[in-house]
């Protein structure tokens, strides 16, 4: 850590902004593939549902790899892991570029996921590299950064698209990867000193099978039938697996994520609230572009450019960095508890009104500000029930599974939605409109299902003094312990509270 007397280096000044650099390039490449669907599916000859594949399989990659890339960038290899998923991501970039089909972009779409596991080992680098006061600032930032993301890589996507063609947003993320590759080579610090734990290879393995087998079941569910015999015994094989990694990680010495954590009735809520919403929000994220490109002969939609698409999901990500600033104000007041079931109920009012009104596109800008702003309420509580409700030790391991879990929310909405539009066939290939009723309705549920879950399990707590922060082994967090802690406020998608650790190291 930089000494706070001393003047810091040219390298350790641009440290900071290479960092949040890398945080807004991997959240833009996760984006990427959403607006482009209809494209992708007309351009490679497939479907829909089976284009949609090019954004869900970037979300189930980032929710395998990122505690796995946890855990090796944790030890002596972080600077190894962080330049190394880097150029994976450089490598995706650039297989999805180039024209070689649709197997191609999917297989650059995979590598392009491992970008998503950066922006943690970016904030782990912050808190080690950094003095107190500038780490607490760094990390909220780069909790902003994946909304922001969101915000720039739609509309992004939608220009590049339009005027330069379908790979032209890859090229792009191809050649922005290449120049934070040289950055982050130039100004990441080494890694810390800390003992190599083994790799957890087995749960790495069950967890990747048992989820891509889920989603696999319900992106074919459609076309094999939701009742025969071959859909239901996929499914009960990725359960039997999904089981057996909890069943496993339980019990090894070094798990991927620490499933005791689970326990605690806040961080639970929290955990469930992030799989729940993620499925609301990518239902919709998948949905509406989808349908704004839909050429009115269909019967409806507006036939609009990729350019509109993009442009229409820029109020999400807008509304999602306004509430996380609106949440550190009125959490002064009010528990995070009673703030979690509003955010989703926010977010319900906004599906509300893309399901119930379509009739013009300021209504689907509506609509995308409501979810914004609700789930940015959602997920600025979550980071602050968990450090709340585990030990101070613990919280990285807590934080890195409320992230594994968002991401499978991610995936599996939308691999939902792209199955609830495919069972609806309508004229000219495409979804008949009572498909996107099904879905929105169903989107509707997840939130009402969500806002009951964070209301009945979070219990409304006062906040605790520092005094009574105990860990488990007795010795208190306070300020002044042998730990610090370095509170960076709710936000977005990051964490509620960052140890810094290096007094104790």
């Amino acid at each position: 850590m930089h000494d706070a007397g001393t003047t810091p280096s040219r390298r350790e000044r641009a440290l900071v902004p290479v960092l949040l650099s890398v945080g807004m390039l991997v959240a833009i490449i996760s984006s990427l593939g959403a607006p482009l669907i209809p494209t992708i599916a007309r351009v490679d000859h497939v479907s829909l549902d089976v284009a949609q594949w090019s954004l869900t399989v970037t979300m189930l990659v980032g929710a395998v790899v990122t505690p796995l890339m946890g855990r090796l960038g944790d030890g002596p290899q972080r600077r190894r892991v962080i330049l190394g998923g880097l150029a994976l991501t450089l490598v995706g970039s650039l297989l999805a570029a180039l024209p070689s089909g649709f197997t191609g972009l999917v297989v650059g779409r995979a590598l392009q996921g491992i970008g998503i596991a950066l922006t943690p080992l970016a904030m782990a680098t912050a808190r080690d590299a950094l003095p107190p006061e500038r780490a607490r600032h760094a990390v909220a930032t780069l909790s902003l950064t994946s909304a922001a993301g969101v915000g720039l890589g739609y509309p992004l996507t939608g220009v590049l698209a339009q005027y330069l063609g379908l790979h032209a947003g890859f090229w792009f993320a191809a050649l922005a990867a290449a120049l934070a590759l040289a950055a982050l080579a130039f100004v990441l610090p080494p890694s810390p000193r800390r003992p190599k734990n083994p790799l957890d290879v087995l749960g790495a393995v069950l967890l990747a099978a048992g989820l891509a087998g889920l989603l696999y079941a319900t992106t074919v569910g459609g076309h094999w039938g939701w009742a025969s015999g071959r859909l239901l015994g996929l499914v009960a094989v990725s359960v039997v697996l999904l089981a057996w990694w909890v069943v496993h990680e339980l019990r090894t010495a070094h798990p991927l994520v620490d499933m005791r954590l689970v326990r605690d009735r806040s961080v639970l809520a929290s955990d469930l609230t992030a799989l729940l919403s993620g499925v609301g929000m990518y239902v919709m994220l998948s949905m509406v572009p989808q349908y704004i490109q839909t050429p009115e002969s269909a019967g409806y939609g507006f036939g609009a450019s990729v350019v509109v698409a993009g442009l229409i999901l820029t109020p999400f990500s807008v509304a999602s960095m306004v509430s996380g600033r609106l949440v550190r104000l009125v959490s002064r007041t009010v528990p995070p508890g009673r703030l979690l079931p509003l955010g989703c109920l926010i977010c319900l009012c906004g599906t509300a009104l893309f399901t119930g009104v379509r009739g013009g596109l300021w209504e689907a800008f509506v609509a995308m500000g409501l979810i914004g702003l609700g789930a940015g309420v959602t997920m600025s509580v979550m980071p602050a029930l968990i450090v709340g409700a585990v030990p101070a030790h613990e919280t990285s391991s807590a934080m890195s599974f409320n992230q594994v879990v968002k991401y499978i929310g991610y995936s599996a909405g939308s691999a939902f939605s792209a199955a609830v539009l495919a069972a609806h066939p309508g004229a000219q290939g495409l979804p008949a409109e009572h498909g996107y009723r099904v879905a929105g309705l169903a989107g509707c549920a997840v939130w009402v299902i969500t806002a009951l879950t964070g209301y009945l399990l979070v219990r409304t707590r006062r906040p605790a003094t520092p005094s009574r922060r105990v860990s488990e082994s007795g010795e208190t967090a306070a300020d002044g312990g042998s730990r610090r802690v370095i509170a960076t406020g709710p936000g977005p998608e990051g964490t509620a509270g960052a140890e810094d650790t290096e007094a104790q190291r």
